[in-house]
């Protein structure tokens, strides 16, 4: 049976997160215990999904990572929120054994949830609940603990770290280390607060630099004890310990490009053991940076302006405009997924740009009157002057060219992805940074120029631009997921990795509903 959050009525002063008035940031962590073993050869493979409710209806927030093999986990992704004092926001937790890769819950094993408010969690700073199924019995003998941080202090602190020589725990090859981090937890036990990827084959790892909030570290006190400790990675989840050792930001911030910071790897065992023993190897601080971390709010209060440019998809696979089955067909409502892609996030940029002047182009279509194929055409068939006022001229001019074109192909990104990446780039000139690019690309299948795409993209990781990939239709969108680096770095063929994750891909299907 799918997964449903719930419904009813709201209780009374109920209101959604995130509105008007926020006090401060919360950032809740997230763990459980004695969860249902869901899997027949191993054990579950629990993560965490968090939704909040708004006029009576549940909608997802955030979700976590996946804890492999792990009926006890403790989650390093965190769910931050808007913390309003005087309102009752609603929230549920809700816990899930992963058995696809699909983002549909219904396609992963009910683990149990528990629901409370913002505040409740907040005033207890940590509690620990246990888990319901659907029907409101016991799931088990689950637990969820949830942690409540506030985020006041807006700094952030940036770590390079690498390894040497560390112990070989794999019998027929090296190791797979990996680091977690903690800092004290009011119950006197230690709190995860950060894991770091799993670096495979290998004594001497490089771990990618990663930035996390001072206050998440070390409560915002530099000179709070910080436990790091390292494993060897197993597929089963039974990670071998290599050893650990404690430090503190104060000393971390020892370590400067150049000046690095060495800690010794203790295996308190093996040290108790072995008279010779002196460590099992070391882990090398190579840079520790503190800066601030300014919001969303920050860059549009400085002046920072939105550029909206939008590129429609006309290749043949969306079939005939004028047959009701196609994916540019309007309906009698006058709307089609294609324009209510462009409404749903046009929407909302074109409130931080103050001209709502925007580019809007078309790729994978045969334009008059020669009838060649381009990959970078105005849809107001305007090269010099491509702009739409507003969202509404942008509809506009997509309803206008449909009658005009003919739909062809192939599905090529890079035209468009490279033509903002010219504007982004001649933005970084200004003696000011005071615009940031977004693109959106609607488009209803495979890409057909991958390799020179995702060299695009690599580059464009470098300049201040975003890209928002909307999938239309029932269509496979794996190459998709590959552009959005949410799970890995994206590289580009010539080995050449992204700066930053600068794509982020939405299938409109799963969101049809809401729209």
């Amino acid at each position: 049976m799918a997964y449903t959050p719930g419904g009813g009525a709201p209780a009374p002063g109920v209101v959604p997160v995130g509105s008007q008035y926020c006090v401060c940031k919360v950032e809740l962590s997230v763990s459980g215990q004695n969860l249902l073993d869901r899997d027949v050869t191993s054990k579950s493979d629990p993560f965490c999904v968090l939704f909040t409710e708004n006029n009576g209806r549940w909608s997802e927030y955030d979700r976590t990572e996946t804890a492999v093999n792990n009926l006890n986990p403790a989650f390093s992704k965190k769910f931050v929120l808007d913390y309003h004092f005087e309102e009752v926001q609603k929230l549920k937790f809700a816990l899930f054994d992963q058995d696809k890769s699909s983002t549909q819950l219904e396609e992963h094993d009910f683990l149990g949830q528990f629901s409370c408010s913002l505040g409740t969690i907040v005033s207890s700073k940590k509690i620990t609940q246990p888990l319901l199924l659907m029907n409101d019995k016991p799931a088990g003998k689950g637990l969820i603990t949830i942690a409540a941080q506030e985020l006041s202090d807006n700094r952030v602190i940036t770590l390079s770290l690498v390894g040497r020589k560390l112990d070989k725990k794999d019998l027929f090859g090296k190791s797979d280390p990996f680091l977690e981090f903690y800092k004290p937890g009011g119950d006197g036990k230690w709190m995860l607060v950060h894991r770091t990827e799993v670096i495979k084959y290998t004594l001497d790892p490089v771990w990618k630099p990663f930035t996390v909030p001072l206050v998440s570290l070390c409560d915002g006190d530099v000179e709070k004890p910080i436990q790091v400790m390292c494993y060897d990675y197993d597929n089963d989840g039974g990670h071998d310990f290599i050893g650990e050792f404690q430090t503190s930001v104060s000393q971390m911030c020892e370590a400067r490009d150049g000046i690095p910071r060495e800690f010794e790897c203790i295996n308190p065992k093996k040290q108790k053991k072995k008279k010779n023993y002196k460590n099992s190897g070391i882990i090398i601080l190579r840079s520790c940076k503190i800066n601030r971390d300014y919001s969303f709010l920050d860059y549009i209060l400085g002046g920072c302006q939105l550029m909206f440019t939008v590129g429609i998809d006309f290749t043949a696979s969306n079939g005939n405009p004028l047959d009701p089955s196609s994916l540019h067909y309007i309906n009698p409502m006058g709307t089609n997924e294609y324009l209510s892609a462009i409404w749903a996030v046009g929407q909302i940029i074109q409130d931080y740009d103050s001209d709502k002047m925007f580019p809007a182009l078309g790729f994978g279509a045969q334009l008059p009157p020669d009838w060649k194929v381009s990959h970078e055409f105005a849809i107001n068939f305007n090269p010099t002057n491509p702009f739409c006022s507003g969202v509404d001229g942008i509809a506009q001019a997509y309803s206008a060219c449909l009658p005009h074109i003919r739909f062809y192909g192939p599905t090529n990104f890079s035209p468009i992805v490279n033509h903002v990446a010219r504007f982004a780039a001649q933005a970084t000139q200004q003696q000011t940074a005071m615009q940031y690019f977004i693109l959106l690309i609607i488009t209803d299948g495979v890409i057909s120029d991958m390799e020179e795409t995702r060299h695009a993209v690599v580059q464009a990781s470098k300049l201040p631009m975003s890209i928002i990939i909307v999938g239309v239709g029932n269509a496979d969108f794996a190459a998709m997921e590959f552009l959005d680096g949410d799970n890995r770095t994206l590289r580009s063929h010539t080995g050449e990795e992204a700066a930053r994750d600068i794509v982020q891909f939405v299938p409109f299907r799963e969101f049809r509903n809401l729209c």
